[in-house]
């Protein structure tokens, strides 16, 4: 086994250890609005995540093609593998500081932010182009869209229902909270497990195992198994942030704010297939979703921290990932 080999096979790793941190991060994207409504205890609902986040991770593989060929050029060598293993280290360390404080900041981001700041540092190409087009375009307008959908999809629901018998009206948005978690998480497979695996294919180009950007199955189901995995053993502490902290939804409200979210992870991914942070389009779009009782509804002080480490994110990761990079270049050589 020569050591490029053994390199590349470190990396694998890792960068499942990532998408189990993932998975844990923004399980809350998918089953905190169910869970705070009590359409479904958290451990069901993080089952039901889990299974079908499995089920998004395996349908596309585009997603997986714009961060592992979108971003950076291809690098090659043991060179272009410390830029890999740099960018992961900047993304898990991310995700842990933010899961720590409770904050329900963008893996993708970081993950996209590791890349460019590992490559800045090994004075490596950054394809800006594609990253304007693919990353920031999207950052900023995806969550505005949840905010935009999230707000009208309820005014919808509350003319349509305006008559209903409160009671049972609830118990039927209950209901469909269920089908709106599982479009979530499926949403979210087809979305986050994605950028995992453009990452493998990354470094599988990279240590010459594989000759063109073509995500092979073993991946894809590693990836997949990866996500699930870390989605079951939930993330509480971000939970509580989107579920209750923001606004205390009714099931109405938590019923258009996962239909909305969903509907914007799906098309983002499958139509346009570009990563956004499904963190920022659940977020908003409960945001959204509380503004149609009255603005001061919803608690825009604990927005505004969520947003600050949004705004963090590509470049904190990126300076961990570049510190990462100097540190294993003068170890490495």
């Amino acid at each position: 086994m020569d050591g490029l080999f053994l390199a590349m096979v470190v990396i694998v790793v890792v960068a499942l250890a990532f998408d189990y941190t993932n998975g844990f991060h923004d399980a809350a994207n998918s089953i905190a609005v169910a869970v705070s409504t009590k359409a479904l205890t958290p451990r069901v609902a993080l089952a039901l995540a889990a299974v079908m986040n499995l089920v998004g991770a395996l349908i596309s593989t585009e997603v997986a093609k714009t961060v592992g060929a979108g971003i950076i050029d291809t690098p090659s060598g043991s060179g272009g593998l410390q830029i890999v293993f740099a960018a992961l280290m900047g993304a898990i360390t991310w995700n842990l500081i933010t899961w720590y404080f409770g904050l329900p900041s963008s893996s993708s981001h970081a993950l996209i932010g590791g890349l460019v700041g590992a490559a800045l540092a090994a004075v490596h190409s950054v394809q800006w182009a594609g990253i304007i087009e693919k990353v920031v375009i999207p950052m900023v307008l995806s969550p505005l869209v949840g905010f935009g959908l999230g707000y009208l999809f309820m005014l919808a629901i509350l003319w349509s229902f305006r008559g209903a018998n409160v009671t049972r009206a609830n118990r039927g948005f209950r209901y469909a909270q269920i089908v709106s978690s599982a479009t979530m998480a499926l949403g979210h497979g087809l979305q986050d497990a994605q950028k995992t695996m453009g990452i493998i294919t990354l470094a599988l180009v990279t240590s010459g195992q594989i000759d063109s950007f073509e995500v092979p199955l073993w991946v894809i189901l590693a990836a997949a198994l990866a996500i699930s995995a870390g989605t079951y053993a939930g993330g509480f502490r971000i939970m509580r942030t989107l579920g209750r902290r923001i606004i205390q939804l009714t099931p109405a409200g938590g019923f258009s704010a996962q239909t909305v979210a969903s509907a914007v992870m799906v098309t983002t991914a499958t139509v346009f297939a570009v990563p956004v942070s499904t963190t920022h389009i659940t977020t908003t779009s409960i945001m959204g979703v509380g503004a149609t009782r009255r603005l001061s509804a919803v608690r825009w002080g604990v927005a505004g921290n969520i947003v600050v480490a949004w705004v963090l994110t590509l470049p904190a990761a990126g300076a961990v990932a570049a510190a990462v990079y100097y540190l294993t270049h003068a170890i490495v050589g």
